[in-house]
This record gives C-alpha cells, sequence and structure tokens, in this order.
C-alpha cells in the first residue's frame, strides 16, 4: 500500500558545484505553470490516493524554498486540495537557509508543514564557498530563530563530509556547532562527485583535491562517535536523530514501502511499479497538458528484485531487517534466499544477527556499499 507521497520542486536560485538531481536555474523559468502543471499530475493520481494511507509527504528538489510567498502557498493549496491527509503524520520540505523568511514559515506551519530539512552542508564558510552555497551561519542562526517563533516541531540539517580541502579539525568544528545548537536531527553524508556536476568537471581536469579513503573513514568514525556522545541515535548509515524524531519519510523507502513521486524527473513505487517521470519541464508539461502521466519509464519489480531491495535498502538501517518480516512478506526465509551471503558475511564480522534482525555491524558501516553487493544477484 502506498504510505508516501513525494513531490519535486526543480528550482535553484543558485546551482550547487556538487548536486546531480534534476533541477534548473530559477531565473526565468515557468514556475507558476509548473505548479499548476503539479496539480494537474496530482488530479491523475486521484484513485490511488484515495486507496492510500499517506502517512508522509515530502517537498524536495532543486529547492521548495526557491518559490515566492505567493507560489509557495498555491502548491500548499495544491497539496491540501488533492492529496488525503488525515494519517499525514510527517509533512517535510527542503530548504536553504537563507531562502526562508519568518513569512514562509508562517505558511509552512499554517499548511501542516511540521519538519524542515536544512541544506547546512558545513559551517565553514571558506568550505560552503567551495561548494558553491550562498547562506551563512547567521542565516542559519535565524531560521532556528523563526522555528522557535512559529513552533516549529522539528529541524533536520544535512552536513557533508569529505569535502574539497576539509580537514578533520573542520569537520569536528562542523559537528560540535551542530551539537551546540540542539538540532533534533542530522543526516551526514561523505561527497560522492557525481557526472555532469562541476566538481566532476574539476576532478577530471586534476583540479579538485579531496580527502583520500583513510581520511574520510576517520571522519565516519568521528561522527558515529561523537553523535552518540551527544545524545543522538543512529537509526541509519547516514542518519542521527534525538529520541522520536528520525526521519519517517526516509524510513519509507530503507523499509521497501510504496510512495507516489510527483513532478518533473521525481521517482516513484506504486503497485510493485517503480517509474520515474520526465525530466525537462516542457516534456513534463506537455504531457499533462494532454492529460497524460508524464511517466517517462516504469518496470514491474520482479519477486527476486523485491528480495533483493528489501535487503540493500533495510540493510542500511541500525535495525536491519526484520527475519519475521521477510518470512511473512516474500513466503520464505532469509535464509532460504541468502543463507550462504549471510554465512559468509558474518564470518567476516560484517553482518550480526540478534533478537529476529540481521544488521550491519560497525564494521560494516564502514563497507556497506560492498555488504549490499551480496545481495544482488
Amino acid at each position: 500500500m502506498v504510505r508516501g507521497v513525494y513531490i519535486h520542486i526543480p528550482f535553484c536560485h543558485q546551482i550547487c558545484n556538487y548536486c546531480d538531481f534534476n533541477k534548473f536555474y530559477f531565473h526565468n523559468q515557468p514556475v507558476d505553470e509548473y505548479i499548476e502543471s503539479l496539480g494537474k499530475e496530482m488530479a491523475l493520481w486521484q484513485d490511488d490516493l484515495a486507496k492510500a494511507k499517506i502517512e508522509t509527504i515530502f517537498l524536495g528538489g532543486g529547492t521548495p524554498t526557491a518559490l515566492s510567498l505567493e507560489q509557495l502557498e498555491r502548491l500548499l493549496t495544491l497539496i491540501h486540495q488533492y492529496i488525503p491527509l488525515e494519517h499525514v503524520k510527517e509533512f517535510s520540505s527542503e530548504a536553504n537557509p537563507d531562502e526562508l523568511t519568518l513569512e514562509k514559515m508562517q505558511l509552512m506551519r499554517k499548511f501542516g508543514v511540521n519538519r524542515l530539512s536544512m541544506g547546512v552542508q558545513t559551517f565553514n564558510q571558506d568550505l560552503l564557498k567551495i561548494l558553491g552555497r550562498t547562506h551563512s551561519n547567521n542565516h542559519v542562526y535565524d531560521v532556528i530563530q523563526y522555528a522557535k517563533q512559529t513552533e516549529f516541531p522539528s529541524i533536520s540539517i544535512d552536513l557533508m563530509y569529505g569535502l574539497p580541502n576539509q580537514t578533520m579539525e573542520q569537520w569536528k568544528e562542523s559537528l560540535q556547532e551542530a551539537f551546540r545548537l540542539k538540532i533534533p536531527h542530522i543526516s551526514a553524508y561523505s561527497l560522492l562527485v557525481e557526472p555532469k556536476t562541476i566538481f566532476y568537471n574539476l576532478l577530471s581536469k586534476g583540479k579538485l583535491s579531496l580527502p583520500g579513503e583513510d581520511l574520510e573513514a576517520e571522519m565516519y568514525g568521528y561522527l558515529m562517535d561523537e553523535m552518540k556522545k551527544n545524545g543522538y541515535k543512529q537509526y541509519e548509515i547516514s542518519n542521527f536523530s534525538y529520541e522520536g524524531k528520525a526521519s519517517e519519510h526516509n524510513l519509507l523507502y530503507w523499509n521497501n514501502d510504496e510512495y507516489i513521486g510527483l513532478g518533473a524527473g521525481a521517482h516513484g513505487y506504486v503497485n510493485s511499479i517503480r517509474y520515474s517521470n520526465h525530466g525537462p519541464l516542457k516534456k513534463y508539461m506537455q504531457q499533462l497538458e494532454i492529460g497524460e502521466k508524464p511517466v517517462m519509464m516504469q518496470k514491474e519489480v520482479t519477486y527476486e528484485e523485491k528480495m533483493e531491495e528489501e535487503m540493500f535498502l533495510g540493510l542500511r538501517k541500525n535495525q536491519g531487517v526484520s527475519l519475521s518480516n521477510f518470512d511473512k512478506r516474500y513466503g520464505k526465509s532469509l535464509y532460504e534466499a541468502y543463507g550462504n551471503e549471510i554465512e559468509e558475511l558474518l564470518k567476516k564480522e560484517l553482518l550480526e544477527i540478534k533478537n529476529d534482525y540481521v544488521f550491519l555491524t560497525n564494521r560494516g558501516r564502514f563497507v556497506g556499499n560492498e555488504v549490499f553487493q551480496y545481495f544482488l544477484k
């Protein structure tokens, strides 16, 4: 059953040097028309939305906060018009700190948004410039103040490590600043240099200096230790939160549950079918103009693929994969499906089994991708 909705807002006032998501520079784009197209797409999903039990909504991007106050209000009005909200417990929006005004946050609260996910990345101003970010630390402090004024229930920030020229000291300082601010949820990712990004072009020309694997592993180890010391529970490879503040929407992905993806370039998973929408705005909007869903590609997930996904998504969680739930979902035990693989990983001390769950050991978290490969046939 569908439990979540992801809505993609592909506009940014500044394109970051590391970003490979479907996004467009805001200036001269058909933003108002795009929002109306989203409304048309929601209308085409009415039957599935009516049957679903929507528990989470996530506005991602791009940057939803790149929208003007009026555009944001129109988007939120359409969401209320088409998406059943009676079961929604988490309504998140991504945000840039320098685009969040008190007025935008008041508007979001009025329409039920109860979680902000802010792209902070680092509290070091020099590193922010290297990343192509436009905010300052003062913007972050302002948003935290606005959150108190508007009684925002939860704030999450993204931090990044393994950045060009980043030292261990700079990473420690960023983390300690996040702890000082008592942010209830922190996602921390190592930099991945993806094709079609400015960083990728610089790297291919030998103009990007990255920390080595050893320093990156040291940064990750420090991250896990310090989070624990500061009262955060690690619940996924890159995610940490105070008690009760884990991201319900992201857990939906890692639990291999179904969700509807709306917007240009969005992905969804409905009725055992994974699909992706057209990325270019013109193509996305043209399809909706003639009353058709803007789906570019769809693929039915086979029984074997569902089991694979259950493993490589579920093992990202600290809790891991439930043996009894696997049995119930797929009609066979985890050992029947992956006995040899599990035995080998147990011997290598990369997996552990305890209280109905198989999960990554502390050592296994450092080489998660290597472990996941075992379950891809």
